[in-house]
């Protein structure tokens, strides 16, 4: 499976890419499903109702990642690149009071979000911890089209029968596996990488700029540069914004104040030693409390962790020389094969692995994309990648009343930090190293099966339950 830079990176809303976007493009996909006939179930007579019921950590944490109303707002259509969040209340109150679903291309659907839309907390179904059911029925009450979705993080959704045929591929040795068959740099794996990079004497940025328009992405670089600029107008909106962020835990934004600070700090020449972890903070704190408040984000490779990329990108842009569009585009290429590789191989989701593959892939991601800005060789790239992962492994998910705000704000800023950190030790290298990032990546998924559900995005254990009472 060819993992584009721009399935890592995508255009969407927050405050989940799992339990926000994810549910979003499920319900979409089951719109299509009706409108582009698939087979009902025999004996069905004219669609007209629609159920949906919410299994595993969608259940636990729904109410706080809002997979309720994202699902309501994919029956309604509404699709997480190019929804406006401030049309989303109007539509969800719609549909609470009608009772209906009117979305293009079918019959008006009952549907009541109270009694339709049910939290199942039982055990989560078999294939991963995100799990939802979409059932159509008929006039009568019959069941007239059944579908599984599962929601496996970055917003990547897939059917029980396309989840399992991915697993399938993933059993397969790498040598057959061949993810990115039929692209010039067919590489799967870290170690592949490497070895053409070697051959083609090419940049991993090249190589997958090569693979890119091979899959059809002519206008690669204005798609480049749309991600950057998105990336750095979510920055500004967190920079611009304060108050309370939603959901009850009064969490108050604090990227305004910190911004006016170092700035005030900046003018006066009173800056303390370690400045450059306090902006690399401050720029992922700005997005992540976008993403917190529902705001427009890039998928980094998630929403959780959509503040770490974006930070070390602006940090190499505003605080570092030699800065050119091409170098933003090679950062953004280069973390994009990094960010593809662990997905193959082992889990960007917070509901399968914990919070190591979601900050510590986008921590990876990030080093890989400095280091290689800053000259490095692929082999220190890779370095990098392997240094950032490494120092996230273990990291539980464990958002305290289901919100992604506490840890996720601060632990995107402490993942901007070890990446640039990550990229500086690769680059006093030469990039052999002891642990190779294909085992470390390896190390994270074994770590994750192992990981208590507790501590896998369901609000149970951990931080979550560690609050002191408001």
């Amino acid at each position: 499976m060819f993992i584009s830079v721009f399935d890592i990176f995508k255009h969407g809303i927050g405050p989940s890419s799992s339990h926000t976007m994810g549910p979003m493009v499920a319900a979409a996909r089951f719109l299509d499903a009706l409108r582009g006939g698939a087979e009902r179930i025999p004996g069905a007579d004219r669609l007209s109702a629609v159920e949906v019921t919410l299994h595993g950590s969608l259940a636990f944490t729904g109410k706080g990642h809002a997979t309720d109303r994202a699902v309501v707002l994919g029956l309604m259509g509404q699709r997480p690149e190019d929804m406006d969040p401030d049309a989303a209340e109007a539509i969800l109150a719609q549909v609470a009071q009608n009772r209906r679903l009117t979305p293009d291309g079918l019959p008006p659907l009952r549907f009541d979000p109270a009694r339709d839309l049910v939290f199942d907390y039982g055990p989560p179904l078999p294939l991963h911890a995100n799990g939802l059911v979409f059932r159509a029925r008929d006039q009568r009450g019959n069941p007239y089209l059944t579908e599984t979705y599962y929601s496996v993080g970055g917003g990547f959704v897939l059917t029980a029968q396309e989840l399992e045929a991915e697993r399938a591929g993933a059993d397969a040795p790498l040598t057959a596996r061949k993810s990115e068959a039929g692209h010039p740099h067919p590489f799967g794996s870290a170690a592949e990488m490497l070895r053409m990079a070697r051959r083609s004497g090419l940049s991993i940025a090249a190589m997958k700029r090569e693979n890119e328009v091979a899959a059809g992405h002519a206008d690669l670089d204005a798609g480049l540069d749309g991600i950057a600029a998105a990336m750095h107008a979510c920055i500004d909106r967190g920079l611009a914004q304060e108050g309370e962020l939603p959901g009850g835990l009064r969490v108050r934004r604090r990227a305004h104040a910190l911004h006016e600070a170092l700035e005030r700090e900046r003018h006066s020449n009173r800056q303390t030693p370690h400045v450059a972890n306090e902006w690399m903070s401050l720029y992922a704190i700005a997005v992540n409390e976008e993403n917190a408040a529902g705001g427009r984000v890039v998928t980094a490779p998630t929403n959780g962790a959509a503040g770490t990329v974006p930070a070390v990108l602006r940090y190499w842009r505003d605080h570092m020389h030699d800065v050119t569009d091409a170098g933003a585009r090679d950062f953004l290429l280069t973390a994009a094969a990094i960010g593809g590789i662990i997905k193959t191989n082992a889990s960007i989701s917070g509901a399968e692995v914990g919070c190591q593959g979601e900050v510590g892939s986008a921590s990876a991601m990030a080093a890989a994309g400095l280091c290689a800005v800053l000259g490095g060789t692929p082999e220190q790239v890779e370095n990098a990648a392997e240094i950032a992962l490494e120092h996230h492994l273990g990291m539980t998910c464990d958002p305290a009343a289901g919100l992604v705000q506490v840890p996720c704000i601060e632990r995107n800023a402490m993942g901007a930090i070890k990446a640039v950190s990550a990229a500086a030790l690769a680059l006093r290298g030469d990039g052999a190293h002891i642990m190779p990032l294909d085992n470390c990546i390896q190390v994270m998924l074994e770590t994750g099966r192992d990981m208590s559900d507790k501590y896998k995005e369901t609000s149970t254990g951990g931080i979550a339950v560690n609050l002191p009472e408001c």
